[in-house]
């Protein structure tokens, strides 16, 4: 098992070191990140805390998995490597909405 748990629907207010704080209950605390909208810099409600072995790991998941924090039940599960997504930033497609004569727009 892997170290590293990703935690989701996490409370908009919580910091890096409240994350940390947490989890600290449950083993050494290696590394705790929050995810921030890269325009805003709000947080996105999801992190990654990186637990110093898996059985302590196992135990965050086991003691904090739906368990109320901040006002809200967190999602804490073994974090999966990041999905391969095709270059290029997506551009939306062929949607051809906007265009055409219009037709009929006298004054």
């Amino acid at each position: 098992m892997n170290n590293k748990l990703f935690v989701g629907n996490l409370s908009f207010t919580t910091t890096e070191n409240d994350l940390q704080d947490t989890f600290a209950a449950f083993g050494t605390v290696m590394e705790a990140n929050l995810m921030s909208d890269r325009m805003t810099g709000r947080s996105r409600g999801f992190g990654f805390v990186t637990m110093s072995t898996p059985e302590e790991a196992q135990k965050a998941i086991e003691g904090l998995n739906g368990k109320e924090v901040g006002g809200r039940a967190l999602t804490v599960n073994v974090a999966r490597p990041r999905e391969e997504r095709p270059a290029g930033g997506g551009g939306g497609g062929g949607r051809r909405e906007y265009g055409g004569s219009g037709g009929g727009s006298r004054y």
